[in-house]
């Protein structure tokens, strides 16, 4: 079943002073599958599209280590403050300029049954509204028994931090359905993102699961079986559905990171300054992150995946014209223009990040065999397509990094 044009661009929020989004989809190639065309002049640095996922979830672990995000927009509820403490294990950290921060405590609100929290009253609404009316727990919110309990549990089991995706994405997208009155719809939309074949699949799940992925995949079949069955998706409750349905999620979740402390360093980074004051606040910043980087580590968002329908038709490049990015603190996909595109130009993103991008062709190509089980053929890797077949592993050791480099990079690009 195909979606409609209007249904695959009914995600997209309103960007101003344009009336309709300026891409189209096409069909690029069997290999390819589907891209994303300009219609129009794109100039660098406009606003191409804001999306919206069709599901969205938090990873399990994050949650669990009180990263605290809205259970359904993924905006990061602690006050900037907070966060930088509960980051650097500093329980008096203070920060200059509180006012900057964005979060809005006054309008936080749970839901009245199983007290899981959002950023608003309309968050709580359009998650009751879509799939959480299915999925609340009420007061067995904390019984290990309850059967959304026990997959949770399962699948944090098996899938350790660094985390790529989450089982209550797949819950979230069967309870929409299941809540939907038109459902053949979500049905639709949910058919849109790519397929592989069995070999493929099998690929992506041992990825996620590891070398058991087997016997874990049908544990894990059963435990969503148990909790979610539902009649009209019958297929995605078989061995061979459920293989589907999870490759389709680790093949086109994609990652959001949100952090109210990058967001006060973003307005931080605004303030217009004396020379001694910014200095002084650039200094108090880089020696934060240096103090998270101790205790934290690499784990410093809100973090969780979402299925968007548009960015899902935007192929990789090694040199893209185009980035995603977070600005607003929530699950809202920004893609922006990284250099002019003109009309009739394929739109490309890169599945690879800045540092992984300056490897050599066959190091990059080894992440995407791994990781997306394609090989790409864009303009940098033609370019090289004669360089010897060896990793940039042993130059990347060599050439390490200085001891005092940019830690914040990470944080602040959210």
């Amino acid at each position: 079943m195909a979606a409609s044009v209007c249904d695959v661009f009914a995600f997209c929020v309103g960007v101003a002073g344009r009336t309709r989004v300026p891409v189209e989809v096409r069909f690029v190639s069997s290999s390819k599958g589907k891209g994303l065309f300009a219609t129009q002049l794109i100039r660098k640095g406009e606003i191409i599209f804001v999306e919206r996922p069709l599901v969205a979830a938090q990873f399990l672990w994050n949650a669990l280590y009180h990263y605290r995000a809205c259970a359904h927009c993924l905006r990061a509820l602690e006050k900037a403050e907070e966060n930088a403490r509960r980051l650097t294990g500093k329980p008096g950290q203070v920060l200059p300029h509180p006012e900057l921060c964005t979060v809005r405590k006054d309008l936080h609100q749970n839901c009245p049954h199983c007290q899981v929290m959002y950023c608003s009253a309309e968050c709580r609404l359009a998650a009751a509204d879509q799939y959480h009316r299915v999925l609340c727990p009420g007061p067995s919110q904390d019984d290990p028994l309850h059967p959304l309990n026990k997959l949770q549990e399962a699948w944090r089991s098996i899938h350790y931090p660094p985390e790529t995706a989450s089982i209550m994405l797949m819950a979230r997208m069967v309870a929409t359905v299941k809540q939907a009155k038109d459902k053949d719809r979500w049905i639709r939309l949910f058919s849109q993102f790519c397929n592989k074949t069995a070999n493929e699949e099998e690929e992506i799940v041992h990825k996620l699961l590891g070398d058991k992925f087997k016997g874990q995949l049908e544990l894990l079949r059963r435990l969503f079986t148990e909790a979610l069955y539902e009649e009209a998706l019958s297929q995605w409750f078989t061995p061979d559905g459920f293989r589907s349905l999870f490759a389709l999620v680790g093949t086109n979740g994609q990652g959001i990171g949100t952090s109210s402390l990058s967001q006060w360093v973003h307005a931080c980074d605004a303030l217009e300054l004396k020379l001694q004051d910014r200095e002084q606040l650039d200094a108090f910043i880089d020696q934060l992150y240096k103090d998270i980087e101790a205790a934290t580590g690499e784990f410093l968002n809100c973090e969780g995946s979402g299925l968007f329908v548009l960015q899902s038709c935007c192929n990789h490049s090694c040199v893209p014209n185009a980035e995603t990015s977070f600005p607003e603190n929530n699950f809202l996909l920004h893609v922006t223009a990284l250099e002019d595109i003109q009309p009739g130009e394929e739109i490309c993103i890169s599945y690879l990040d800045c540092c992984q991008r300056e490897r050599s062709r066959h190091s990059r190509h080894k992440i995407l065999r791994e990781n997306y089980l394609f090989v790409c053929s864009c303009p940098k890797c033609l370019a090289e397509a004669d360089e010897p077949n060896v990793t940039s592993e042993e130059d990347e050791e060599e050439e390490g990094e200085p001891e005092d480099a940019e830690l914040g990079d990470e944080m602040t690009d959210v």
